[in-house]
This record gives C-alpha cells, structure tokens and sequence, in this order.
C-alpha cells in the first residue's frame, strides 16, 4: 500500500511538471515563427498576450508606412484594444523610429512611423492596458517573412 502511495506521488509530480513545462514549450518564438497569422504578420507572446506585427514588406525606402498590431490571448480569442496604448521601436538600418499605437478597431493598434522594409529590421512593441503593466515583445517581421 505504501509503494503504491509513493508511486502515485511520483506519477502525480511528474504530470504537474510535464503540464506546467508545457505551455512555456509552446509559445518560443521558433514555434511561434511556424505558425500562420491570421494577418499576415509575426507573432510574439508578451506577457498574457499575443502580439501579432504588421509591416510594409515592400518599402524600399523611408517613408510614411503603416504599423499595426493584433492582440489576442493565447487561444487566439480576440482581446478588445480600445482603452490600451502603446508603441512600436522600429530599427532598420541605421535608422531608429518610434510610432505612437492608438485603438484602430475590436484587438487592432495602429500607428504610422517613417521606415524603409530591410531584411534586418527590429521591432519592440509595448502596449499597456487600463491597469496593468507594459507588455514587451521583440520582433524581426521580415527576416524570416518568406517561411511563414
């Protein structure tokens, strides 16, 4: 009786780390890069959140292009944006820009940032909720764009 009580403890330990690894497993951002956007973007977790970019892929030099990011939980159920704020660091080239993101529809941020679209762009989005603390997540939008 004993040993059956110490080997279902071992059993029950094991199954609570093996489910308490497993959500950590799923959401690096080499697992995230395999799967589709619904936009046509990358996605990142941040926090409680995805957090899925869209960029101009095609501006070959700097001007005015659209920044937007979709927030979702990590269902992929829509998370309503429309009393968050944010922004998103933009790094391409030698060139460092920061565009303003502003509620733009039902888990939609928006903003506009003077970029050019380099293979080697970075992208730090922040965007805080009513309430809680700035979520962060890091980006390479086109450096891996062609796999996904």
């Amino acid at each position: 009786m004993k040993k059956s009580l110490s080997l279902l403890a071992a059993v029950a330990a094991a199954s609570t780390l093996f489910l308490a690894s497993s959500p950590a497993l799923a959401h690096t951002d080499e697992v995230l890069n395999q799967q589709k956007a619904p936009n046509g973007g990358q996605l990142r977790m941040a926090g409680t959140y995805h957090y899925e970019l869209v960029v101009a892929k095609d501006s070959k030099e700097a001007k005015d292009n659209t920044v937007r990011v979709y927030v979702t939980d990590h269902d992929g159920k829509k998370i309503a944006t429309n009393a968050a704020n944010g922004t998103a660091t933009i790094l391409a080239g030698k060139t460092k820009v920061t565009a303003t993101l502003t509620p733009d529809g039902d888990n939609r941020l928006k903003g506009t940032a003077k970029y050019a679209s380099v293979p080697d762009m970075k992208v730090i989005v922040s965007i805080t909720f009513p309430g809680k603390t700035a979520e962060q997540a890091r980006f390479t939008p086109l450096a891996d764009a062609k796999d996904r």
